[in-house]
């Protein structure tokens, strides 16, 4: 079956296809939440909300552009529209965000697991400021208007969350035992 078919059938509330459609995208989806949520059970929660928007916004799809990437929109969006209203940390702060604080997320001695789990762990806007930026490559403005945040607390946003992941993967790589010469 086509994916143009698969989408008409799920626009006709086709159960089977539904479940199909769902097999075939939920690792890449929940994938979305996962980065994006402060923990499993919470991407879970979000990966199932997702789906359901998605089965009932299947009809406002229009086949231009990449089905994935519309779905994935979807994903962040409903994961983002749950911390729009967290103000908390709407604060800028010049001096940080003009900082330039660089994290390698790419280091090889830094377990993927690791990352993932300290990424997760930062605040909620600073998570989903440096996911937006790091990972998905988001600009600032972009950011600005989905989180409805100033374009300098993306920026002070997102250098805390540096700073933050900077200071843990620095702890870490510095109580990792160094091998011993032979």
């Amino acid at each position: 079956m086509s994916l143009e078919q698969l989408i008409d059938d799920c626009r006709n509330n086709d159960r089977k296809a539904q479940e199909q459609l769902y097999k075939l995208y939920k690792s890449k989806l929940f994938a979305v939440c996962l980065k994006y949520s402060r923990n499993y059970a919470e991407a879970e929660d979000n990966f199932q909300d997702g789906f359901v928007i998605i089965f009932n916004k299947i009809g406002q799809y229009n086949f231009k552009g990449s089905f994935e990437g519309w779905m994935k929109r979807i994903m962040v969006n409903n994961v983002l529209q749950q911390y729009r209203n967290v103000t908390y940390l709407d604060m800028v702060n010049k001096d940080i965000a003009d900082e330039d604080v660089e994290v390698d997320i790419d280091d090889e001695n830094v377990p993927l697991d690791f990352l993932m789990k300290i990424i997760q762990e930062l605040p909620d806007r600073y998570r989903l400021v440096f996911n937006l930026y790091v990972i998905d490559g988001y600009p600032h403005k972009e950011i600005a208007d989905m989180l409805e945040i100033t374009i300098g607390t993306s920026k002070s946003n997102l250098a805390r969350a540096r700073m933050i992941l900077k200071e843990k993967i620095d702890h870490y790589s510095n109580t990792q035992k160094l091998p011993s010469a032979k």
